[in-house]
């Protein structure tokens, strides 16, 4: 039997890799102890930005910008990005991240808690990528289902939390028990919403993709 590891490595070696600039903002997110999504998940993103062309973006956990670049390198000609981000230490540094790259007037960052920026969003949106604190998935999830498109894609990363979400809530540590049980329920909400379509892929830390089969305002979950 193959090892999962062999095989991530054996798959990174096949992946294209991104610009050097990108590359660039992702040594220094690694650096300072700033989480990025895998080699994977980066992947992934390009791919469905490639085949969805969406022509509005929101993204939920900005950090300090590297997934809304990558975006923004990806997607079409013209594309905006709208990300939202709480954390006050980050947000200068994703400021100055997008002034590096030009792309202060692609990108708008907006600053505060997800759960109030969100209501007052008017979308709607073709891609909705979710990185944010994971235990509040299943919270925003009312908000972004309302400002995602016909047809369009909500992305949501580090849904298996390295397998622990796979293990009895009394199997993982008494501190991340609420997170556990909150993604678990987010899981079963996104695959059997009546509105949308969605495939869970072991992809990095677990990625799901649902595409919206109807319009959002006629959702009943």
């Amino acid at each position: 039997m193959i090892s999962k590891e062999r095989i991530d490595t054996f798959l990174a070696s096949l992946d294209p890799g991104n610009t050097p600039f990108l590359d660039e903002i992702e040594r220094e997110a690694l650096e300072a102890n700033v989480p990025v999504i895998r080699t994977q998940t980066q992947g992934l993103i390009r791919f469905l930005l490639a085949l969805k062309r969406p022509m509005s973006i929101l993204e939920v956990g900005c950090a300090v910008g590297f997934s809304a670049l990558l975006m923004s390198e990806y997607a079409p000609e013209g594309c905006r990005i709208t990300t939202i981000e709480k954390y006050e230490k980050r947000i200068p540094v994703a400021r100055k991240n997008f002034a590096r790259a030009g792309k202060e007037s692609a990108i708008t960052l907006l600053e505060g808690d997800a759960a109030d920026i969100l209501k007052e969003l008017t979308g709607p949106y073709d891609f909705i990528f979710m990185d944010a604190a994971k235990g509040q998935y299943i919270h925003f999830l009312p908000e972004t289902i309302r400002l995602l498109s016909p047809g369009g894609l909500l992305v949501s990363d580090n849904v298996l939390q390295d397998g622990d979400v796979m293990e009895s809530r009394f199997a993982v540590e008494r501190r991340d028990r609420t997170i556990h049980g909150r993604m678990r329920e987010y899981l079963y909400e996104i695959t059997h919403h009546g509105k949308l379509k969605t495939v869970v892929l072991p992809v990095g830390d677990g990625v799901t993709v649902s595409c919206m089969t109807g319009s959002s305002e006629d959702i009943a979950p």
